[in-house]
């Protein structure tokens, strides 16, 4: 884990908010899932296009949010066809914020 690539992804207003609303996704997104088959658990997965849409930014810029705070071991991923979702990955959040609580 490189820390200052998470303090980089958390730096941006508009990547914390995006973290925040996937830390409750059935409150800040309709229901999701339907392009996911039957038999892949990826509770909490939102799609790219439902967290574009209430970013308001380009679906590039939105893309590019995400990526980066996937590599930074903040988000996971699930990619299906042409839908690609996301959701946060609260095992390394903990063992994140352990570390800042002990270390820092």
């Amino acid at each position: 884990m490189k820390t200052i690539d998470i303090f980089k992804a958390l730096s941006n207003e508009t990547r914390l908010s995006m973290l925040h609303w996937l830390k409750e996704p059935e409150k800040h997104f309709p229901a999701q899932g339907a392009h996911i088959p039957k038999g892949i658990n990826f509770v909490g997965g939102v799609c790219v296009g439902d967290i574009q849409e209430k970013a308001g930014l380009s679906q590039s810029t939105v893309s590019s949010y995400l990526n980066m705070m996937q590599k930074a071991g903040l988000l996971e991923s699930f990619r299906y066809g042409q839908w690609t979702y996301y959701r946060r990955n609260e095992p390394f959040i903990r063992e994140f914020a352990e570390q800042i609580r002990t270390e820092l």
